[in-house]
């Protein structure tokens, strides 16, 4: 039917808003780990909190850009622009986590020193990594979001790994 037809040809927008729902999921998930930690706040915290709320609230509008443009002569720009968006996130990401994390600044005292730094460890892949997805999407559309739904699984799958590592420290 027409219908069926019509909906079938909407797949970008659907694998689009799949990859922008799973990797906001992560972001908050990894929002909610880094609270684990930070115990205490100030007023430059929460500003940088809440320019990176501005900035994981912005995704869907260049995900509903990618899925319009994915298969046009603009699809690059479309490209560039949600990645673009996550660089953004994971700058501010990394300068909120460094903030708190400082001196131990807003941190709980009893904080893990190793799962601290593995976190800054892990942080500061994401700058450089989103920076190549969007050069990547000059030259592949594909490739570049690909790159942002596979750095979204690796800081899914980080803090496990972290966690994981740093058990094994104690240990030996």
């Amino acid at each position: 039917t027409r219908l069926i037809d019509a909906l079938l040809q909407q797949w970008p927008g659907y694998l689009a808003y799949f990859i922008s729902f799973v990797t906001i999921l992560i972001m908050w998930v990894s929002h909610h780990r880094l609270f684990n930690y930070i115990k205490r706040s100030d007023d430059t915290f929460l500003f940088l909190n809440g320019l990176l709320l501005l900035f994981v609230t912005f995704v869907p509008f260049p995900t509903a850009l990618l899925s319009e443009y994915i298969r046009s002569d603009d699809a690059h720009i479309a490209s560039a622009i949600y990645s673009g968006t996550y660089l953004a996130v994971a700058i501010v990401f990394n300068l909120l986590w460094r903030y708190a994390s400082s001196r131990n600044r807003l941190l709980d005292k009893k904080s893990d020193p190793c799962f601290v730094a593995a976190i800054s460890r892990q942080y500061m892949f994401g700058p450089p990594l989103y920076l190549l997805a969007f050069f990547l999407s000059f030259f592949s559309v594909a490739a570049s979001v690909g790159m942002c739904f596979v750095l979204a699984i690796f800081f899914a799958l980080t803090g496990k790994i972290s966690r994981f590592t740093c058990d094994i420290n104690r240990h030996t």
